[in-house]
């Protein structure tokens, strides 16, 4: 598969689509590609603890969807590390649960780099915990918050997309808190994978890219990859949400499309 989307006509459906960590580098680059394949009666709810930037983001796709009817876009300015956060997010999506969708589509991208830092430095349970609340905690709570708002059922399309990492696969010194998280949430999805078939699970690891957190891992490591455009990856994933011809709990990554 290229780095150039499909052309054939596929769309996402009448979609309930929620996107974590929307509000800049690959969460709003997908936002603005999951926006032109939604058919009209869908909704595009974004979350991130930014509500200026949302709010920016929002304007701006209304802005290049101008003239497309009956498409909503709604915004949650939350901190999914808490627990006001994840259910206010559920709730935002609870309340579109009464119209009729044929396809949800959640796409758990929020995350954070965390203290690269020696193994014997994790002391402090806290400091672990809040951690691993944003980045593992939150991710769990909120799939299976929208799961009970729009139950998988019959006529009903249920995709889940975890934003994954090579980190999930291969462990790195010094990136406990990272690894550990990544390869939480690649178990986590596996689970959901294989105990409802009605949801389809896909893990994408979407490589180097140009975003604030490549930024801070060059500053904190030294380490320099070759980064690529955030629509780039967006558009990899897009690729592969609307053939939808992955394996169920699946990972897949960037190099291999």
């Amino acid at each position: 598969m290229s780095g150039v989307l499909h052309t054939s006509g596929k769309t996402l459906g009448r979609c309930m689509c929620i996107i974590t960590g929307a509000s800049k580098g690959f969460g709003h680059a997908l936002a603005q590609l999951v926006s032109s394949y939604l058919k009209p009666g869908s909704v595009l709810l974004l979350d991130a603890r930014s509500g200026p930037l949302l709010l920016e983001l929002k304007e701006e796709l209304q802005q290049s969807l101008k003239g497309r009817q009956n498409l909503t876009i709604d915004f949650a300015a939350a901190d999914l590390s808490t627990k006001e956060g994840v259910e206010d997010t559920v709730n935002m999506a609870r309340q579109m649960s009464l119209k009729e969708f044929d396809h949800v589509l959640l796409v758990n991208n929020a995350a954070s780099l965390g203290d690269i830092s020696s193994f014997e430095r994790f002391t402090e349970l806290n400091r672990v915990n809040s951690y691993l609340a944003l980045n593992v905690s939150s991710v769990l709570a909120l799939t299976a918050g929208v799961l009970q708002a729009f139950p998988p059922q019959a006529g009903l399309r249920w995709s889940v997309v975890n934003c994954s990492s090579m980190f999930a696969l291969q462990a790195m010194p010094s990136w406990v808190l990272y690894c550990t998280a990544k390869a939480a949430r690649e178990m986590m999805f596996r689970v959901l994978a294989a105990e409802n078939p009605k949801v389809k699970v896909l893990s994408y690891s979407p490589g180097p890219m140009d975003t604030e957190m490549q930024k801070d891992i060059q500053r904190l490591t030294g380490i320099h990859y070759h980064l690529h455009p955030c629509m780039e990856s967006a558009t990899k994933l897009m690729g592969v949400l609307l053939d939808n011809d992955f394996a169920t709990g699946s990972h897949l990554d960037f190099f291999e499309l």
